[in-house]
Order: structure tokens, then C-alpha cells, then sequence
């Protein structure tokens, strides 16, 4: 069977088409435990909660529940299909919710590509949830939408495309400047793609050391330089420079960063980097530059993508399970930068001593999950927002008794 047909037929599935559905928690065998599901006893539950708001998280799935919240605008490597189209993708996220972390999500696709009617939809169903996963919507918009669903809802807001691919580039490439020798504070970034994952990750390596001086972001009109037109959050990032192509600034720079499309990354313009190059070439599903390709022209090479044919892969799956089962299980209210560096360093610690071909721990390895959401559950204590009575030893023996049996 060819990959296409395979494809098809495991989201045709069996019974039903799909790849989530419901389980049930509580027994339904008898009279009683109707009685005690729905009528008359439900009641008894629903009072306990207009007494006390907090009590839904006793009483209810809150607790574990996200939200996969799209409207298919900017689906990796597909583009703005829609939301219907997106829900493939969606689903997805939801199955790797489940798989990696225990996480019961769900898909909500709004076909809208107004914010303020995205905004407010996803505040109304907001009360459901225990967090909103927001996914593949294009940027600026993704950036407007995120701030004010922070700014307005009392549980964790994410955009993954920017800040789960920022927390596994940042334990990457701390892992990856081991390997080379070089410190961070003086090492030259270069990024390509402007988008809501470039916009993240240059922010993410600025909070862990890169000099703001030493990093530039070209999109797809050349280099961001002060004085260019750009929208307010390319400009964060734009530097005082007369270089205005990819391939000038490429010239001697230690660490490529590539979130944009195929190819750009030429021959030329890898030779032209320092010796021990660390190249992240992330477009999916082809490349900024092919592995192999890259290897041929630099054998020195420290090469990180998004695929799972290759060692090191650039892969969501190691920070959004973990960070959101860290912030439901302690309540935090949000996701803070502090939270995102804190699950930085606990991939980076996972590695062990790092080599070219192994930088980045394997998204299989159960330690993932245990170690990201302890790290996020710890700043949240510290923060003193955590639930009334967490205990970081009974949680972190929780947490292996439950992702190491």
C-alpha cells in the first residue's frame, strides 16, 4: 500500500472516521449510576459549583480539558486551507494531547478570519476548558488573538506554532552551541521567516543570551533592518545594518535559523558561515537546505530539522504535552515566559552530554513529560499562584507513576 492510501485508511479509521473520540470515566451499568451521572443526582454537583466557582475543577473534566482552537489560516506546510480542512491537523493535536500527556482535548475549528469574532467565540466556550491551545493561525493575526485571550481568560493561553517551536529551538541550540564550543552571548544568529514561529524563537533566544545585535531576521523582502517597512513585532528585531540579503548576512554568522520554504538556504551561503555551523533548517516537509546536501558541503556541520527521518528533529510534541499538563495540574493562570524557559532547560537536561548526532532527546523518551511539567509546575509554585496544597514531591511521584508504568 502506498503512504497516500495508508494515510486515508488510518484516518478513515474503523467503526467511526477520525482519530478522537470519548471515553467514559465513571461506571454506567445500573439504575444508580444513572442516578448518580444525571437525574436526579447531577444537581447535587451543579450547586456545589454555583456555591463555590472552583469546585468545577472537582466535579468535572476542566481540569483536564484543552481546547485545539484553528481556523486553518496557516496550516504547517499547506498554508490557509480553511477550517474544515484543518481539522485533520487538529485532531491530530488532540490524539498527541492524549498520547504524551493523559490530556483530554478536543478540536474547535471557527471558520471566521475576523479577530475581534474569533476573540470573542473563543471567550465564550472558554469556561469548558482548562486551556486553550491556539493552532495554525496565520500571522499578525495569531499575535492579536493570543494577547487578548491572555489578557481576558483566567486559564493558560498558547500559541504552539510560536511558543512550542521556540521552547524546542532554544533547548536545541543550547545543546548544539555545546557541541561547537561557542557561548551564546557572542555567537551570530541568523533567522529566516518573520512569521509567528520566527517572531517566538528570536524572542525565546534573546530571553536565553543571544545579543540582540547578533540576531537578524530576514523575511521574504531580505533582511529587517531599522528604517524598513515592517510590522510592529518584525521590529523588534530590526538592526542597524547596510546588508540587506540573506546571503550577505550569512557571511561568517555561527547559527542559521530557517522557518520559512525550500531551498533558500544555497550552497554558497553555508560555506560562507564560521567552521562548526549549527544549522536549523525547519521548513516542512522539505527543507531551507536538505540533510543531506548539507552534510556533503560541510562536514562540520551541527544540523537540526523538522523531520523525523533525521536525528535532531525540531518537534512540538517535546513541549506542549508537558508544559500544559505542568500548568492544568498546579491551575496556573497562564503560560509566562519564565514557565516556557524553565521547560527550555528541563530538554536541555535530558540530552546528557550532547553530540552531533544527538542534541535533541527523542520525543518517545517518557522522561519528556515528567520533566516539562515539573519544571513549569515549580515556577508556577514559586510564583504563588499554584492551587491551594501542591506538593511538588507528591507530583513529581505522581508523575512517574503514571508516565513510567
Amino acid at each position: 500500500m502506498d503512504f497516500k492510501k495508508k494515510v486515508l485508511e488510518y484516518h478513515r479509521g474503523g467503526k467511526y472516521a477520525g482519530k478522537i473520540g470519548t471515553e467514559i470515566l465513571t461506571p454506567c451499568e445500573s439504575k444508580e449510576d444513572l442516578s448518580l451521572a444525571y437525574t436526579p443526582g447531577v444537581a447535587i454537583p451543579c450547586l456545589e459549583i454555583v456555591e463555590d466557582e472552583n469546585k468545577v475543577y472537582e466535579y468535572t473534566s476542566k481540569g483536564n480539558s484543552v481546547a485545539v482552537v484553528s481556523n486553518g489560516t496557516a496550516v504547517l506546510g499547506l498554508g490557509n486551507i480553511g477550517a474544515l480542512a484543518g481539522k485533520p491537523v487538529m485532531e491530530g493535536k488532540a490524539l498527541l494531547f492524549k498520547y504524551f500527556a493523559g490530556i483530554d482535548a478536543v478540536d474547535v475549528e471557527i471558520d471566521s478570519v475576523d479577530v475581534d469574532e474569533i476573540v470573542r467565540t473563543v471567550e465564550l466556550i472558554a469556561g469548558t476548558y482548562g486551556g486553550i491551545n491556539l493552532e495554525d493561525f496565520k500571522a499578525p493575526e495569531c499575535f492579536e488573538i493570543e494577547r487578548r485571550l491572555k489578557a481576558s481568560l483566567n486559564i493558560p493561553v498558547f500559541h504552539d506554532d510560536q511558543h512550542g517551536t521556540a521552547v524546542v529551538v532554544g533547548a536545541g541550540l543550547l545543546n548544539a552551541l555545546k557541541v561547537a564550543g561557542k557561548e551564546i552571548g557572542v555567537v551570530r544568529v541568523v533567522m529566516s521567516g518573520g512569521g509567528a514561529a520566527g517572531i517566538a524563537i528570536a524572542k525565546m533566544l534573546v530571553n536565553l543570551g543571544v545579543g540582540k545585535n547578533n540576531l537578524v531576521m530576514c523575511d521574504s523582502k531580505g533582511v529587517v533592518f531599522v528604517g524598513r517597512e515592517a510590522d510592529e513585532f518584525k521590529k523588534e528585531f530590526a538592526v542597524d545594518t547596510d546588508k540587506r540579503s540573506l546571503a550577505e548576512v550569512m557571511v561568517g554568522a555561527d547559527v542559521f535559523i530557517g522557518v520559512s520554504k525550500k531551498g533558500l538556504l544555497k550552497p554558497e551561503m553555508l560555506r560562507s558561515m564560521s567552521g562548526d555551523r549549527i544549522v536549523f533548517a525547519l521548513a516542512n516537509p522539505d527543507a531551507e537546505i536538505e540533510w543531506g546536501e548539507a552534510h556533503e558541503i560541510c562536514d562540520d556541520v551541527i544540523m537540526a530539522t523538522g523531520r523525523s527521518d533525521h536525528s535532531n528533529q525540531i518537534n512540538n510534541i517535546l513541549a506542549f504535552p508537558g508544559i500544559f499538563r505542568g500548568a492544568l495540574d498546579c491551575r496556573a493562570r497562564e503560560i509566562s515566559e519564565e514557565m516556557k524557559v524553565a521547560a527550555v532547560e528541563a530538554l536541555v537536561g535530558l540530552v546528557g552530554e550532547p553530540t552531533r548526532d544527538m542534541f535533541i532527546v527523542d520525543p518517545f523518551n517518557r522522561r519528556v513529560v515528567i520533566e516539562v511539567a515539573l519544571a513549569v509546575a515549580k515556577v508556577v509554585v514559586r510564583s504563588g499562584v499554584a492551587v491551594n496544597g501542591f506538593d511538588l514531591d507528591k507530583y513529581s511521584d505522581d508523575l512517574e507513576k503514571e508516565f513510567l508504568k
